[in-house]
């Protein structure tokens, strides 16, 4: 047994009738900002990896301030 068009068409009325076109699209910008958020966040952290950190540098500047 294969889903045809008829039944995803059914599902997608149902769906609709259930919970609006307005809920459905409001839900829809959500994911979108979500994924976008996502996306943004985890180039973010590729950035603030690829700058060296060098620890040695900053222990010789606080042992110069004692």
């Amino acid at each position: 047994m294969s889903i045809g068009i008829w039944q995803i068409a059914i599902v997608v009325i149902l769906v609709v009738l259930l919970f609006g076109r307005g809920k459905i699209s409001s839900l829809m910008g959500d994911v979108a900002k979500g994924i976008k958020s996502f996306k943004k966040g985890m180039a973010s952290d590729i950035t603030d990896d690829t700058e060296p950190k060098n620890l040695s540098d900053e222990n010789k500047d606080s042992e110069n301030k004692n």
